[in-house]
């Protein structure tokens, strides 16, 4: 995962910068993130998410007096949304570190004011963007014991927010108990982060963790129930494992990255059925998908796979050794033999399902299998829909994929999509599909032909195109902001060759 991505579906922590920093020169360099996000937040009907990125990347590039001075002009503009008087609050609390020492008290009670009536219009995001802030504050304040009622009110509401965020709150709540001198719970808080202590921990909200071992994981290990009989096991590594239960026996959707964290899911299943494992239906051939498989077949278990999955394999076991740090440390399996491949849509019934296999084209591999359960309304893509449109250390993906991929979902119209990841189960739903595929073939068709012309790929990237129609679909702006700049980059790669389409050559044009 690339930092801009993580960033983007994870978000920085909102702490108070109380140290006397000079306001940093203008950027000499075009932000592309910035820019875009808060172009998109001032739109009416935008996402309140949207906005708080923007107010993340204000933060991450160091320019929290620009983020204030912006969204304190949004809240005047548009003051029917509270989450802009919220932000506007956050961000000068965070820049009173450039504030003369003589005014910077009155400058954070006035964020305080700010923060306090967000907080009262909308309970929800008002109140953790207060908690968060407000467990920063120094003691003179008086303001700890409201973060410590506003993070434990977020905790309870966390399955209305867009990611994970328990690691932040808890961390938060530490440093608000520890204000308040209550060290036992601040410790106990501290330790449910995830962190030995307070000093130096990392300022990131969301419930990643990774190390040298296990490798990275978006989110604590958990069997996440999706419907009658249908879980999902996340976090237990980088992707997931989906179980179809039935008195028949169990379907399972992919293996996990290594036999070590697929036996922990196995363990979390085995929490709710004893039933064996009949089936084995592998979305695409990457690592973190099939190299789990040993510790998910059962004698009997028939593996289920896209016709082209021998050739991804091939490829996978090529390039084993170029990103293994990743997935940890651990051996991932790869020597995959299916029992079955698919080459055109086929359904078949068991323990009472209808399970309809779909070969998609995808925007990651060529081997693209979805799994839709109609009765359900669920539809497996595995990683066809991934940002980086194909891995990002490999040659492969396909933008055409891509979008072919989005009008297949949008034609099936299930009621939700599950990804192969938990971010993109959250971000990439079936309420974003029209509007991110119809954003994706207006970014497509105005570039593909400059890119065939050979206009270079930073002037392209330099436009920081956001379609129009975007305006009128708010859930599918932070998808399209994930996926653009990957999008575009793949699709200058393989229409512009090695050359990458520069117009001259020491000083002559190339023919055209």
């Amino acid at each position: 995962m690339t930092g801009r991505f993580a960033m983007l579906l994870l978000i920085g922590l909102f702490g108070v910068a109380c140290s006397g920093v000079p306001r940093p020169p203008p950027q000499l360099a075009q932000n592309r993130e910035v820019d875009a996000f808060a172009a998109a937040a001032a739109w009416p009907n935008s996402e309140a998410s949207v906005a708080i990125i923007a107010a993340q990347q204000f933060i991450a590039a160091h320019h929290e007096r620009d983020g204030y001075e912006y969204f304190q002009r949004l809240a005047r503009e548009q003051p029917q949304r509270p989450i802009f008087v919220s932000l506007e609050g956050l961000l000068q609390a965070r820049s009173a570190g450039e504030i003369p020492l003589l005014r910077r008290v009155a400058w954070v009670e006035e964020a305080i004011g700010k923060l306090d009536r967000g907080a009262e219009a909308d309970p929800i995001a008002g109140r953790l963007l207060r908690g968060l802030v407000f467990a920063d504050l120094p003691e003179r304040f008086g303001k700890a014991r409201q973060a410590v009622a506003d993070l434990e009110a977020s905790l309870a509401q966390r399955d209305t927010f867009p990611v994970d965020i328990d690691r932040g709150i808890f961390r938060a709540l530490a440093q608000g108990w520890h204000t308040l001198g209550n060290e036992g719970q601040s410790r106990d808080m501290a330790r449910r982060a995830g962190y030995g202590s307070l000093d130096a921990t990392p300022s990131v909200l969301g419930n990643i963790s990774v190390g040298p071992d296990e490798g990275f994981r978006f989110t604590n290990p958990r069997l996440v129930r999706e419907g009658e009989g249908v879980y999902v096991a996340e976090g237990f590594d980088f992707g997931n494992i989906a179980f179809l239960v039935t008195e028949a026996g169990v379907v399972a959707i992919d293996a996990g990255t290594t036999e070590e964290s697929a036996r922990e899911a196995m363990k979390a299943l085995r929490q709710v059925t004893r039933a064996p494992v009949r089936y084995v239906i592998v979305t695409h051939s990457h690592w973190d998908h099939v190299g789990g498989l040993a510790a998910v077949r059962e004698p009997g278990t028939v593996v289920i796979a896209h016709k082209n999955s021998a050739q991804e394999l091939a490829r996978m076991r090529s390039s084993e050794g170029i990103f293994s740090w990743f997935f940890g440390s651990r051996p991932v399996g790869l020597d995959v033999k299916p029992d079955r491949v698919v080459a055109e849509e086929e359904s078949f019934h068991f323990g009472g399902l209808e399970l309809r296999l779909i070969p998609a084209r995808g925007g990651e591999t060529d081997d693209a299998l979805f799994i839709h359960l109609p009765k359900q309304g669920l539809l497996f893509v595995g990683d066809a829909f991934m940002p980086y449109v194909g891995p990002p250390f490999l040659s492969e993906g396909s933008p055409e994929g891509y979008l072919e991929a989005l009008a297949q979902v949008r034609t099936l119209a299930p009621r939700r999509l599950i990804h192969g990841h938990p971010p993109l189960t959250q971000l990439f739903t079936i309420d974003a599909v029209p509007g991110l595929e119809t954003a994706l073939r207006s970014l497509y068709s105005r570039y593909l032909p400059d890119i065939r012309r050979g206009r270079p790929l930073a002037e392209v990237l330099h436009e920081n195109y956001l379609p129009p129609m975007l305006r009128d679909a708010p859930k599918a702006v932070t998808p399209y902001l994930v996926v653009r700049d990957h999008f575009l980059q793949r699709l200058h790669l393989q229409n512009a060759g090695y050359w990458q389409g520069r117009r001259r050559w020491d000083g002559l044009h190339h023919p055209t």
